[in-house]
């Protein structure tokens, strides 16, 4: 794996850990969960910064909102107890599809 995709990876689960904290933050009114926020967030854009080194800006903003949106929901189903519909498990398989699509057979995705 080349670090762009390091990068990436670190880039996603920071976003995702930041997104899940945000409910816990109750709109920023607790300490804990908000300093969660802000470094997640941050340490997020960072790593995604050094990510559009070497990876297409389209790609990368493609795989780590496609595989962070899909993590997201996967954390409110199984964390948060919030209920997912066939509609809402297809748009998520799709967007999945989409990032694999990118990574195995676009000529864009730096490999």
């Amino acid at each position: 794996m080349q670090p762009g995709y390091a990068y990436l990876a670190i880039a996603i689960v920071a976003e995702v850990i930041a997104t899940s904290a945000l409910k816990a933050s109750e709109g920023f009114s607790r300490v804990g969960p908000s300093v969660i926020v802000v470094l997640g967030y941050g340490t997020a854009f960072y790593f995604l910064s050094l990510v559009l080194r070497t990876v297409p800006v389209g790609v990368a903003y493609a795989v780590w909102s496609g595989v962070g949106v899909a993590l997201i929901a996967l954390i409110g189903w199984a964390a948060l107890k919030q209920p997912l519909d066939a509609a809402a498990l297809i748009g998520i398989a799709l967007i999945v599809a989409g990032v694999l699509v990118i990574q195995l057979f676009s000529k864009s995705a730096a490999h």
